[in-house]
């Protein structure tokens, strides 16, 4: 089998969360904002936590475990107009794969703390990275069909 024919990756922890069904949940973290959850890293990843309690901020990387099929071309929340499923952030992709850029409040053992979350609980946890100012904010950026719309994005839920 070619490697790019499939990929398999395993989970290493769990998301805890107030929101238990797409409807309701923030889109994104901004708009779940002090939302408090816990990610559940699995005790034979727990030693890779080491040094991230000093890191406001962390990336996770998600599964979207409830999406439903996969759309190349879908109609988002914060427009009436499709758009190609990659100028969007809709859960509905050909890999169900997400990103959340949250608070990281406190460490305790393997369970993080965390703020800002809109995730639904019980999403696998794919890996979690630190947020980087420097490497990961850009200046002049373009935001496309979003550019008249992004000032709203907070009021938005599912």
């Amino acid at each position: 089998m070619n490697i790019m024919e499939y990929i398999k990756y395993r989970p290493i922890g769990k998301i805890h969360s107030p929101f238990k069904e797409p409807k309701g949940t923030p889109i994104q973290p901004s708009a779940g904002k002090d939302v408090k959850g816990i990610v559940e890293v699995f005790s034979e990843y727990a030693e890779g936590l080491k040094d991230i309690d000093g890191f406001s901020h962390i990336i996770l990387i998600i599964h979207l475990h409830l999406a439903i099929e996969s759309k190349l071309v879908a109609t988002p929340f914060m427009d009436d107009e499709p758009h190609g499923i990659f100028a969007i952030r809709g859960p509905s992709r050909p890999n169900p794969i997400g990103i959340s850029i949250v608070r990281l409040d406190k460490v305790e053992g393997n369970i993080l703390h965390i703020l800002d979350l809109d995730i639904i609980d019980g999403t696998p946890l794919l890996d979690i990275k630190p947020y980087l100012p420097a490497f990961d904010e850009k200046e002049a950026v373009k935001i496309g069909w979003l550019e008249n719309k992004h000032a709203h994005i907070a009021k938005f839920k599912r």
